[in-house]
């Protein structure tokens, strides 16, 4: 597994050098922020410039190819004006779910209320129900239930946060937290997680329903 502090050292290095006092925030997210990580997780870095341009894609694309664990390494890279204008209901999920590496994510929190928690757990069932109608229809992947259920364990952590206030961001510890469908929505991600078989039909028609709820309680 990937020595996650001396990764992230040599990573601020090489950004420093490639963007000098350009960069308004670092953060970490995925498995490796929540502790969770495996020989298989990906690097999940969060990069924010003060402004980003094409060509700046490019040169940190070029930095990237000079560190180790180059597979691995995915995330999210944006403006600082571009994030302050963004959809605050896919904020809600950023926000809290990236760890601080170098600067604060707060100035979103003013975004982050009641309706856009609402937006996050009402697109993220529209988005579930749309993928699990396709796949059983088309796609008829097991990988495509497994990547829906990673999804939908996302929008639980949201249905928790509306139910509870708490933001918990380890899915062993959300699925104490919540219970009948979602929890075992939660409990179905972590069975897939941990390498379970997958029950298309059983696992998809528990899916659909589920999502199917969640669009009408949030319409109402």
């Amino acid at each position: 597994m990937v020595n996650i502090d001396l990764f992230l050292k040599e990573f601020l290095q090489k950004l420093d050098e490639t963007f000098p006092n350009r960069i308004w925030f670092v953060g970490l997210q995925g498995s490796y922020a929540r502790g969770e990580a495996t020989d298989q997780s990906d690097l999940d870095v969060v990069v924010i410039l003060e402004e980003l341009t094409h060509q700046d894609l490019e040169r940190y694309g070029a930095m990237l190819d000079t560190l180790p664990h180059r597979e691995l390494i995915c995330g999210f890279v944006s403006g600082r004006r571009e994030l302050m204008n963004w959809e605050a209901s896919d904020l809600f999920q950023f926000y809290h779910d990236t760890l601080p590496i170098r600067g604060s994510l707060d100035a979103l929190l003013p975004k982050l209320d009641a309706v856009a928690v609402n937006r996050a757990i009402r697109i993220g069932a529209c988005n579930l129900y749309h993928g699990c109608i396709h796949n059983l229809l088309h796609d008829k992947s097991e990988d495509m239930v497994r990547g829906l259920y990673k999804s939908a364990s996302f929008v639980v952590q949201a249905i928790c946060f509306r139910q509870t206030g708490h933001y918990v961001r380890r899915q062993s510890e959300l699925r104490e937290l919540v219970s009948g469908d979602d929890r075992r929505i939660v409990d179905t991600f972590l069975h897939l997680k941990a390498g379970g078989e997958v029950s298309f039909r059983e696992m998809s028609e528990q899916l659909f329903n589920w999502a199917k709820t969640w669009i009408e309680k949030t319409g109402e």
